[in-house]
């Protein structure tokens, strides 16, 4: 992906700088700050700032499912009149990732066209990748986090005294469990696609690709009689996997070389799929015109760009999810 080094910015292809040895390795997030009720400590003494309202600004793209979580996370806990949001571009250009129109960013920071503008006003000299989401200060112009598993966490429970939502998507008694799943399913399927799409080699594509659908099996059987992954209630865990299913067939399945099946071949996923986009105000959240622009602009893995009529999704169709109520029943907000 393009980058920046020392402040600059250096064009190249997207995950050049997170290739070695033919296999895609993905770049750690640099900025782990956290928000609070009252601004104390994050978890394991991470800074932290206060929440207040219209104080923080998500820049986001419809096309990357870690930004997706995220606006998942402030439409479910209610955060639309609190946190304002800036979409990107699908596509990710030569400098980046690109807004339409300059964007506010507040009263410190000039307003930005380029995702990067916003790294360097953070850091001057920052050395990286520069990626969607970023959790943005309008008050003090700095970027809070850029780590989507830390924002959903901060969204999921800083603004509660705000919002009155005491929906809790991680539960401490479930922690364990839902820590559990959340680390096979980044491994093997959220970063899994991307090891074997961006994969330089046969063997290393072959693997990457062979964990996926292994994955992808063991959930379609677990579903078969849990509604939820991670025990009886819809949790984070849910949200980290749907985003990625939400773009298998779209995206995945086609420029990824993740082909072996298709993600609607699998009964209870794609019922599961539906269950969780029609959720509260979750569908508002994916666009698939975005999601196939952006995939198939990848000039190194598509080179013609043209962006592929099908396949079509109906995600609005009826689910059979109920038939384990039972086994599933889902906090609401008060």
């Amino acid at each position: 992906m393009p980058a920046l080094v020392n402040g600059e910015w250096i064009k190249g292809d997207v995950a050049a700088s997170e290739m070695k040895d033919g296999a895609f390795h993905r770049e750690q997030t640099h900025f782990h700050n956290w928000i609070t009720p009252d601004g104390n400590q994050g978890p394991d003494g991470q800074p932290a700032f206060p929440a207040e309202p219209d104080r923080y600004q998500l820049f986001v793209s419809y096309l990357c499912p870690w930004a997706s979580r995220t606006l998942i996370f402030r439409n479910l806990k209610g955060l639309r009149d609190i946190i304002r949001i800036s979409v990107a571009e699908p596509a990710i250009g030569e400098n980046g990732w690109t807004f339409a129109n300059e964007q506010d960013a507040g009263a410190k920071a000039p307003p930005i066209r380029y995702l990067h503008q916003l790294y360097t006003a953070s850091e001057p000299r920052y050395t990286g990748k520069v990626s969607v989401p970023v959790l943005w200060d309008r008050k003090e112009g700095r970027i809070v986090n850029n780590e989507s598993a830390d924002i959903i966490r901060i969204l999921n429970s800083a603004f509660d005294a705000m919002t009155g939502d005491d929906q809790d998507f991680y539960p401490e008694e479930s922690r364990p469990q839902i820590d559990a799943w959340n680390r096979l399913i980044y491994d093997n399927i959220n970063n899994g696609v991307y090891r074997a799409g961006f994969a330089k080699s046969q063997q290393t594509y072959e693997e990457a690709a062979s964990d996926v659908f292994k994955v992808l099996d063991k959930l379609e059987a677990h579903l078969a009689d849990h509604r939820y992954i991670a025990g009886q209630h819809l949790t984070e865990a849910d949200w980290r996997l749907f985003v990625t299913l939400a773009r298998f067939d779209a995206a995945y399945h086609g420029v990824f070389k993740c082909n072996i099946r298709r993600l609607c071949d699998y009964h209870n996923l794609s019922n599961y799929l539906r269950e969780l986009y029609q959720w509260q105000d979750v569908r508002e959240t994916v666009r698939i015109d975005h999601i196939k622009r952006g995939y198939y602009s990848i000039a190194h893995l598509n080179p013609t760009r043209i962006v592929p009529l099908g396949p079509l999704h109906n995600f609005d169709a009826p689910h059979d999810r109920e038939r384990l109520l039972g086994k599933g029943i889902v906090r609401r907000a008060k």
